[in-house]
């Protein structure tokens, strides 16, 4: 063989069938974004992220997570649903991207706005993913197929478990987007 890579036959491999969406990938989660309520729904509401209208993705507030056990009542939570047409501002709090369309769950909460925290996938204590914070959001994909998932994690969780030949890259994971 003489470096060149071989031929291959499988219709997916560079025919321009996408294996991963990509139209979603700005959103990430601790991002703030605007939205435009386009439904109520009985958990939360439908909504439109500005300048993704376009992409096909499927973004919502569930409004029953944001305020579960919070003691507020039914009543009471559906009149915080803002109404349809509004724009609101909001923070993504998940994106799934295990299927096309992208799915994006945003939060409304004033403290998220502020700072959004996520349990860390590693150790599960919080870290800030909004921008500033301690958290990397890692995209992990497969090349044998379509879709992706989301892995939040401290830094440190991260670098920890880098093998300790690999140095550059615990560096790099503790450093990423700091310099």
């Amino acid at each position: 063989m003489t470096g060149e890579l071989p031929i291959t036959t499988d219709p997916s491999v560079g025919s321009g069938v996408e294996r991963f969406e990509t139209g979603s990938l700005p959103l990430m989660p601790g991002r703030r974004v605007r939205a435009k309520v386009l439904s109520h729904q009985p958990w939360g509401v439908l909504v439109a992220i500005a300048g993704y209208e376009e992409a096909g993705i499927s973004a919502s507030v569930d409004m029953i997570a944001l305020y579960s056990g919070t003691g507020i009542g039914f009543d009471e939570l559906t009149a915080l649903f803002p109404p349809v047409g509004s724009e609101i501002d909001a923070v993504v709090q998940e994106v799934r991207r295990h299927h096309p369309p992208a799915s994006v769950r945003l939060s409304i909460l004033p403290a998220d706005l502020e700072c959004l925290t996520w349990p860390c996938d590693f150790c599960g204590e919080r870290t800030t993913v909004s921008p500033g914070g301690d958290a990397l959001v890692l995209d992990v994909r497969s090349n044998d197929g379509p879709g992706s998932l989301t892995v939040i994690t401290h830094r440190h969780c991260l670098a920890e478990r880098i093998r300790p030949e690999n140095g550059g890259e615990r560096i790099r994971a503790l450093r990423l987007g700091r310099e």
